[in-house]
């Protein structure tokens, strides 16, 4: 166990600058909630459902915009009017992996017009710091913010301890766009930073494509993470709002023993 006090998210949220930050670290306190959900579903009418369902649990709701079969912008006004009636942000989980240029285009053009509806997106800094200043651009004035992907949950990735470092000193070159990072630890003292765990299920284990599961517990008390995103684990259950229940209990209790440690 780490040797030190931690703060609590509302004393973090008093100290961060970044405005997407500081709003979902106040919702985490206020809403008592650490679970962000992946809703993984092909279907438009599928995800609102799970949404207007399980959204009172969840802090924030992940999706995968280009797996639905029948995406409209419509159902981006359906899912936002969802998000502000159960008090949860909305992430879409675009990988984003290319040029300044490019990604400018995807963020705000095509037809997903991300920006428009997405509180957060997550990048890759393979391409290096020109893919946020790009995506800055575009999210910067509508209040948007950025993770980036520090590390992942997969098993035999590529990113190893250095690149995690040189991922870490890009996102401090960009306080004001990028809020923190997808991680399976806490990566810096700072405390403005804000770290989700994806890959988390009530027991450790691992599936067929290599995807590897850490607990609750070991995400947010051993690893120091602040967000645990849990998708087939609630998804696949026979009762996915008995069981979002479980989760959000698991990871708020784990929060809360950190606090006491």
């Amino acid at each position: 166990m780490k040797m030190h006090k931690r703060l609590s998210y509302a004393e973090r949220a008093a100290l961060c600058t970044n405005h997407i930050a500081q709003q979902l670290f106040s919702l985490l306190a206020e809403k008592e909630t650490n679970l962000a959900l992946s809703a993984d579903v092909t279907s438009c009418t599928t995800l609102l459902e799970l949404a207007d369902k399980l959204g009172p649990e969840i802090c924030i709701l992940k999706t995968h915009v280009d797996i639905l079969s029948d995406f409209t912008l419509a159902f981006t006004q359906e899912l936002t009017a969802l998000a502000k009636k159960h008090q949860f942000l909305i992430f879409e989980d675009r990988k984003f992996a290319d040029i300044g240029n490019t990604v400018k285009h995807q963020y705000q053009e095509g037809i997903y017009h991300i920006a428009n509806w997405a509180d957060i997106v997550n990048a890759h800094t393979l391409p290096g710091p020109g893919i946020i200043s790009g995506l800055s651009e575009v999210g910067l004035p509508k209040q948007r913010g950025l993770l980036l992907l520090a590390e992942m949950s997969s098993a035999g990735n590529l990113i190893n301890a250095d690149y995690t470092q040189k991922t870490l000193r890009m996102a401090e070159q960009f306080p004001e766009f990028v809020l923190g990072f997808i991680t399976q630890k806490k990566l810096s003292p700072d405390p403005w930073w804000l770290y989700m765990t994806p890959g988390v299920q009530l027991e450790e284990g691992k599936d067929s494509l290599g995807q590897q599961y850490v607990t609750p517990q070991k995400a947010l008390l051993e690893n120091e993470s602040d967000i645990i995103i849990v998708g087939r684990g609630i998804l696949k259950a026979k009762d996915p709002l008995t069981e979002a229940q479980k989760y959000r209990k698991a990871g708020w209790d784990a929060y809360c023993a950190g606090l006491k440690a």
